[in-house]
C-alpha cells in the first residue's frame, strides 16, 4: 500500500543566487491561485459567524445521538487518547510500535487518522479507502467529511484542554521519531507515507488541513535533525575509532575489529544518508511552498523551526540556500512573522562559530535587520536591536557609525524594552572597561593625601557625560540612567567614582571635567540616585499597572538606600559647598536627602547640621524656581526625621516673612526694577514653601498676598505667583481644619471666598493672558476641592462651592478662546521653535484638562461639555484622547446626559451652518456639513453594544433631536432645522425595534403638528431619518406604507419602487453610512456595515477611560 502515497516532489530552482533576489520578492506571496479560490471559498463557508452558531446548535440538537456515537469513537483512537493526555506519550507510542510490528498496515493506518483528526475533521479513512484511493481522492474525501458548520479547529481552538493538546501533539510527533530512530524509520514505509501524507494536506485549500500538517511536518523534521546529528556524532566517533585502530600495528590490532568497525560506518553513512533523503522531500515538498503560506501563523511555525534546524544541524542547514528564506521573511508584513525569523537569528549569531559562516547572509540582510529596529510592533523592534548587538560582538566593522547611531538613540525611547536592548548595545560599543588600566593608574589629588586610584569606572562616566552632551537631549538623562540600568549596574552605582570625579582634581589636565561635564554628571547622578532608591522606571516609561514589589526587592531597595545615604551624608555638604552658587548643578543636588534612609541618617546627625545651613543659605541666595521647590521639599522630608529641621524650618519662613513684608513696603513706596526685582525673588520662594510648608502660621504673609492681587500697578510675574500661593494657602487651610471646629470652618469659607472672588475677578478683567491661566487653574481646583462631593460629610457642608452659571460661561469661554485655537493664532510668526510649540500645546491639554474635570466629578453643568465635545473631530490629534476619556467618563456617570450633551453639541455647530440667501436652507456641500455628519457618526461608537445599557440614553437623544429639528419660533412658522433629523439617522442603528416604533410616533405626532398632514413629502431629511427607523423591522413598514396611501412609498419590494426612491433621494440625501475609522476620514459603506447597520455593531473600546 505505500504506492498509494508516494512522495510528490515539485521541480524547485534552489539555486544560491536567488539570495540576491529583488526586494520585491521578499514579501510574502500568497498560495497558487487554484489554492487561493478554494481556500476563500471554503473559509467563508466555514466562518463560524453569528448565522453558523445558530446553524450549529440546530444541527447539534438534531444529531446529537450521532454525535455521541462519533466521539465515543474518537476518544478510543489515538487523537482521543493524545487530547485527553490521560496516558503518557511514551507508552502511547510504545503500544503503537508493538502494533506496528505485528500488522504496520493497521497501524498505519491508525497513525494516518491521527493526523486527519487533529485536523479536526471527523471523517476516517478506512482500509478500502486506503488501498483504492490516491491520496488526492483521500483528502478530498475527507474535506467533504469536515464540519462544514465551524471554522474551528484544534491548534486554534481556546481553553485548557486544547491548549494541553497542542503540547501534546507536537511531544507525540517528536517522541515517536525518537522512538523509532534505531530501526521502523528506516524501513522505507512508515515514514515515507507519512511524509507523503503531509505533503498532500499542506497543498489543501482547508486552512485546518495546511495548519496542522505544517505543524507537524515541521515537528517531524526537528525530530529528524535530531537523529541526524545523534548519528553525525556516532559516525564521527567511528572513524577516530577506526583510524586509530588502524595505524596500530598488526601484532596490537584486534583480529576484525577494522572490518567491523568499517561496516558499521557504512550502516552509519548509509542511515544518515537516508534521514538526509528524508528531510530533503520534507524541505522541498512542504517548506518551500508554505513559508509563504496566506496565514501567518503557518508561515511563522516555518520560520521558527528553520531556526532549529541550521543550530542543531549546521553541516546540511547553514548554508544560504537555507538562509535565505529567514531572509526573505524578514519582510513579511505580520509582525509575529517577522520576530521568529529575528529569534532564530538570535541563536545563530550568538555562536562565535557559527557566526563566523554568516557573512554573506551578514552583507546582505544588514540593512534591513537595521530598519526593523524602528519596527511599529515593539517586540519585533527589541529583537531587532538584540541581534545588532550579538551581529556587532563577532564583528565591529559590520556596523557603520550611522547604524550605530540609529541604535543609539533609541535609549530615549519611551518603550523600555527597547530602550533597554539599546542600552545594552551601548554599553557593548561604548562602555568597555580596560582592565589594563589598573596598570598603570590614574591619580587623584586631594587635601590631606597624597594620591589615590582612579576608579575603573571613572573613564566610563566621562564617556556616559560625552554621550549625554552629544546626544542633544538634555532633558532626559532618567531616561537615559533607565535604558542602562541592567546593562551596566556597577558603573551607574558607583557613588564613590562619582563624587570624587566632582570633588577631586586629577592630576592629568586631560581628566578635568570642564562646567557642561559637571552639570551632566550631576544630572546623571541624581537620576542614578532616584532610581536605585525608588526601584522604578521614568514617568514615561512606567506601566499603567504597578506591581508589588516582593520582599528581597524591597530588601535591595533598603540595602542600596543604606549605602546611598552612608555615602552622600558625608559628601554631600562637600557638593553643595563647592557648586552652591550654580542653579543648573544646585537644583540636582538638593533632591539627594529625598532618597535618604531616615533611620540611618538620624545615626549620622553630625552631617546634619552643615547641610541645614547650606540648604538655608541656598534658598535665601537662588530665586530659581526649581532650586527653590527642590529645597522646599527637601526641608519637608528632613523635618520627619529631626526636631532640629522643624526649628530651623520655622527660622527660615520668618525670615523669608519678614523679608516680603518688606519688599512689598518698599515696591509700594517707590516702584522700581530694584524693588521689582525683591518682590519677585520674595514671592518665588513664598510660592516654593507653600506648596510643600504650612504658611498660614504667618498671618502677615496672607495678608500681602492679598495686597499684590488687589493691587493694579503690580508686574504679572508677581500677581501670578501671589494667585498660586493664595491657592495653597486655601488648600492648607482645608487640610488643617478639624470637623468640629465650626469658627474654623467658617474661616475657611471666608478664606476661599475671597480668594475664588479674586480668581474670578482676574479671570476676566486682567490684560496678561498668564494671570488669566493661573486664575482659571486656581478656580478649577478650588471647585474640585470644595464640590459637591464634600457634602457627604455633615460639618463640612457649609464649605460647599456652587459655580453659578456666570462662572460657567466664564470658563468656558475662556477654553473655546484659549484652548481650541490654532497654533499659528497661538504662535507668534518669529517663533519658529518648535520646543516652544509644544510647551504651548501642552500648557493648553492641561487647561482643558482642568475644565473636564469640572465635568467629569460633576461641578458644573454636564451640558456645559458640549462646548468640548464639538471639538472632538477638529482636534483630534491635539486633544482627542483626553475629550475621549471625558466622553467615556460623562456617559458612566449617566448615559442619558450624556446623550443629552452630545445632541446638544451637535446643535450649537449647526447652528453655525451657512444658509442660502437669507432661507433656512442649508449649504450641504459644505465642510461644516460634512464635519457635522463625521461627528454625530463617531459620537455613536460611545453607546455600548449592549442595546438595554443604551436604551434610555438612545431614546433621549432621538427625541431631544426631534424636538429641536420639528421646533418652531412662531406658531405659523416653519421648523427651519428639519434638515437636523439627516444627521440624527447616523444614531438610529443603536435603536430597538420597540423604540423605533415609538419614537415613529412621536415623530409623527411632531410633524403632523408642525407640518400638516402631508409631512412626509416636506423635506427630504425627513423621508431619510423616518426611514432609519423604519429599516430592519419589515412589519412595520409594512404598516406605515398602507397608512400612508397617499405619500410616497419609501420601502417598496419591487425593484421599481427602489428605483423611484434612488431617483428622488440617493443622489442628494444618501442614508447614512456606518461610523467611519478613523474620526478623521470618512469611508464608504460596505455590504458587511450596511448589514450591521441596524444592529449595534461598533466597538467603544476606543472611549475606555484611561
Amino acid at each position: 500500500m505505500s504506492h498509494m502515497f508516494a512522495p510528490h516532489m515539485p521541480n524547485l530552482d534552489l539555486d544560491n543566487d536567488s539570495l540576491f533576489a529583488d526586494p520585491e520578492e521578499l514579501i510574502p506571496a500568497e498560495i497558487d491561485d487554484e489554492d487561493q479560490g478554494s481556500e476563500i471559498d471554503f473559509d467563508e463557508r466555514f466562518a463560524g459567524g453569528p448565522s453558523s452558531k445558530r446553524l450549529r446548535t440546530d444541527s447539534n440538537a438534531q444529531q446529537g445521538g450521532e454525535d455521541a456515537g462519533s466521539n465515543s469513537i474518537l476518544n478510543t483512537t489515538l487523537f482521543g487518547i493524545v487530547r485527553s493526555g490521560r496516558q503518557t506519550l511514551q507508552a502511547v507510542i510504545d503500544d503503537w510500535i508493538e502494533s506496528y510490528k505485528q500488522d504496520r498496515d493497521s497501524a498505519l493506518l491508525e497513525l494516518i487518522n491521527f493526523f486527519i483528526h487533529c485536523c479536526g475533521c471527523k471523517g476516517t479513512v478506512t482500509a478500502e479507502m486506503f488501498a483504492a484511493m490516491d491520496q488526492t481522492n483521500i483528502i478530498k474525501r475527507m474535506t467533504e467529511e469536515f464540519d462544514e458548520e465551524s471554522g474551528d479547529y484544534p491548534l486554534i481552538q481556546s481553553g485548557p484542554i486544547w491548549k494541553k493538546f497542542k503540547t501534546n501533539f507536537t511531544e507525540f510527533i517528536i517522541v515517536l521519531v525518537r522512538q523509532c530512530q534505531f530501526s521502523i524509520i528506516f524501513d522505507q514505509y512508515m515514514c515515507e507515507n507519512i511524509i507523503s501524507l503531509l505533503t498532500v494536506l499542506c497543498d489543501s485549500p482547508v486552512r485546518a488541513f495546511r495548519h496542522t500538517s505544517i505543524m507537524a511536518a515541521m515537528k517531524l523534521m526537528t525530530a529528524l535533525v535530531t537523529v541526524a546529528t545523534n548519528l553525525n556524532i556516532q559516525r564521527e566517533k567511528l572513524q577516530r575509532q577506526y583510524e586509530s585502530e588502524r595505524c596500530k600495528s598488526a601484532i596490537k590490532r584486534a583480529s576484525g575489529r577494522v572490518e567491523m568497525l568499517k561496516s558499521k560506518m557504512t550502516e552509519y553513512e548509509e542511515n544518515l544518508s537516508e534521514i538526509q533523503g528524508m528531510m530533503t522531500n520534507l524541505f522541498n515538498g512542504i517548506f518551500v511552498h508554505r513559508y509563504r503560506d496566506t496565514h501567518p501563523d503557518i508561515r511563522a511555525i516555518c520560520m521558527g523551526e528553520i531556526g532549529t534546524w541550521i543550530k542543531n544541524y549546521p553541516s546540511m542547514f547553514l548554508d544560504d540556500s537555507y538562509l535565505k528564506y529567514v531572509g526573505w521573511n524578514l519582510h513579511d508584513k505580520h509582525w509575529d512573522v517577522r520576530l521568529r525569523c529575528l529569534t532564530a537569528l538570535h541563536s545563530l549569531y550568538a555562536s562565535e562559530e557559527l557566526a563566523q559562516s554568516l557573512e554573506l547572509f551578514t552583507n546582505r540582510f544588514k540593512d534591513r535587520i537595521v530598519a526593523m529596529i524602528l519596527d511599529k510592533k515593539v517586540e519585533v523592534a527589541v529583537a531587532a536591536i538584540k541581534l545588532i548587538t550579538y551581529v556587532s560582538a563577532y564583528n565591529e566593522d559590520v556596523l557603520n557609525e550611522q547604524d550605530c547611531e540609529n541604535v543609539y538613540q533609541l535609549v530615549y525611547s519611551s518603550h523600555r524594552a527597547v530602550a533597554q536592548a539599546a542600552g545594552a548595545f551601548l554599553h557593548q560599543r561604548l562602555f568597555v572597561r580596560d582592565d589594563s588600566a589598573n596598570e598603570t593608574p590614574h591619580m587623584f589629588k586631594s587635601a590631606g593625601r597624597k594620591g589615590r586610584r582612579q576608579s575603573a569606572n571613572a573613564p566610563l562616566l566621562r564617556d556616559l557625560v560625552q554621550f549625554f552632551i552629544e546626544s542633544e537631549l538634555h532633558e532626559h538623562a532618567a531616561y537615559l540612567v533607565d535604558a542602562l540600568w541592567d546593562a551596566a549596574p556597577e558603573m551607574l552605582r558607583d557613588w564613590e567614582c562619582m563624587t570624587s570625579l566632582l570633588l577631586e582634581q586629577p592630576l592629568a589636565s586631560a581628566d578635568v571635567l570642564d562646567e557642561r561635564q559637571e552639570t551632566h554628571l550631576i544630572d546623571v547622578m541624581a537620576c542614578c540616585v532616584r532610581q536605585a532608591s525608588e526601584g522604578l522606571p521614568p514617568v514615561g516609561r512606567r506601566a499603567t499597572t504597578r506591581k508589588a514589589l516582593s520582599g528581597r526587592e524591597r530588601a535591595i531597595l533598603s540595602e542600596e538606600r543604606g549605602r546611598i545615604t552612608s555615602h552622600f551624608a558625608a559628601a554631600l555638604p562637600h557638593l553643595l559647598g563647592k557648586f552652591g552658587v550654580d542653579a543648573d548643578k544646585v537644583g540636582n543636588l538638593v533632591l539627594l536627602p529625598q532618597y535618604f534612609d531616615l533611620d540611618v541618617y538620624r545615626r549620622l546627625e553630625q552631617h546634619l547640621e552643615p547641610l541645614l545651613k547650606l540648604l538655608v543659605e541656598i534658598v535665601t541666595k537662588h530665586t530659581d524656581p526649581d532650586v527653590l521647590h527642590n529645597s522646599a521639599k527637601t526641608l519637608e522630608v528632613l523635618c520627619g526625621g529631626s526636631s532640629r529641621t522643624g526649628v530651623l524650618r520655622s527660622a527660615l519662613v520668618d525670615h523669608l516673612s519678614a523679608a516680603l513684608e518688606a519688599a512689598w513696603a518698599d515696591w509700594s513706596e517707590e516702584a522700581s526694577s530694584s524693588t521689582e526685582y525683591q518682590l519677585t525673588a520674595s514671592l518665588k520662594r513664598i510660592a516654593a514653601f507653600y506648596s510643600s510648608h504650612d504658611l498660614n502660621g504667618w498671618p502677615t504673609v496672607f495678608s500681602v498676598l492679598m495686597g499684590i492681587v488687589r493691587s493694579l500697578s503690580v508686574p504679572h510675574q508677581c500677581v501670578c505667583l501671589a494667585v498660586g500661593s493664595l491657592q495653597h494657602a486655601v488648600m492648607w487651610a482645608r487640610c488643617s481644619l478639624e470637623d468640629s471646629d465650626k469658627s474654623a470652618i467658617r474661616r475657611v469659607k471666608k478664606m476661599m471666598c475671597d480668594v475664588m472672588d479674586i480668581c474670578r475677578h482676574l479671570l476676566v478683567t486682567h490684560p496678561a493672558l498668564s494671570v488669566r491661566q493661573e486664575a482659571y487653574t486656581n478656580i478649577c481646583d478650588l471647585l474640585i476641592v470644595f464640590g459637591k462631593q464634600i457634602a457627604f460629610i455633615k460639618t463640612l457642608r457649609p464649605l460647599v462651592y456652587i459655580c453659578d452659571n456666570e462662572l460657567q460661561q466664564q470658563l468656558a469661554d475662556f477654553v473655546e478662546n484659549h484652548v481650541f485655537v490654532h497654533e499659528e493664532e497661538e504662535t507668534s510668526e518669529d517663533d519658529d521653535d518648535e520646543a516652544a510649540k509644544i510647551e504651548a500645546l501642552h500648557t493648553r491639554r492641561n487647561l482643558l484638562s482642568c475644565f473636564c474635570k469640572l465635568i467629569i466629578f460633576n461641578n458644573i453643568n454636564p451640558r456645559a461639555a458640549a462646548h468640548v465635545f464639538k471639538h472632538y473631530l477638529r482636534y483630534y490629534n491635539d486633544f482627542g484622547d483626553i475629550i475621549k476619556a471625558t466622553m467615556a467618563r460623562v456617559n458612566d456617570n449617566d448615559r442619558v446626559v450624556c446623550a443629552r450633551t452630545i445632541v446638544h453639541a451637535l446643535r450649537i455647530l449647526w447652528d453655525e451652518l451657512p444658509r442660502r440667501g437669507g432661507t433656512n436652507e442649508i449649504e450641504r456641500g459644505s465642510e461644516t456639513w460634512s464635519h457635522i455628519r463625521d461627528l454625530a457618526r463617531n459620537f455613536s461608537v460611545i453607546f455600548s453594544l449592549d442595546q438595554i445599557k443604551s436604551r434610555d440614553a438612545i431614546q433621549a437623544l432621538h427625541r431631544e433631536g426631534i424636538d429641536y429639528a420639528l421646533a418652531t419660533e412662531t406658531n405659523e412658522g416653519k421648523p427651519k432645522n428639519l434638515d437636523f433629523l439627516e444627521i440624527q439617522a447616523e444614531f438610529s442603528n443603536k435603536l430597538m425595534k420597540q423604540d423605533k416604533r415609538s419614537l415613529l410616533n412621536h415623530l409623527e405626532k411632531k410633524a403632523r403638528s408642525a407640518l400638516g398632514e402631508n409631512w412626509i413629502e416636506t423635506n427630504p431629511a425627513l423621508s431619510v431619518y423616518r426611514l432609519s427607523l423604519l429599516q430592519g423591522d419589515q412589519d412595520l413598514a409594512k404598516t406605515a406604507g398602507r397608512s400612508k396611501a397617499g405619500a410616497v412609498p419609501l420601502i417598496m419590494k419591487g425593484k421599481r419602487g427602489r428605483k423611484r426612491k434612488n431617483e428622488d433621494h440617493e443622489e442628494h440625501h444618501p442614508t447614512p453610512a456606518a461610523t467611519p475609522h478613523p474620526p478623521e476620514k470618512s469611508a464608504r459603506t460596505t455590504r458587511a456595515e450596511a448589514r450591521a447597520q441596524h444592529s449595534p455593531s461598533e466597538d467603544d473600546s476606543s472611549y475606555v477611560s484611561n
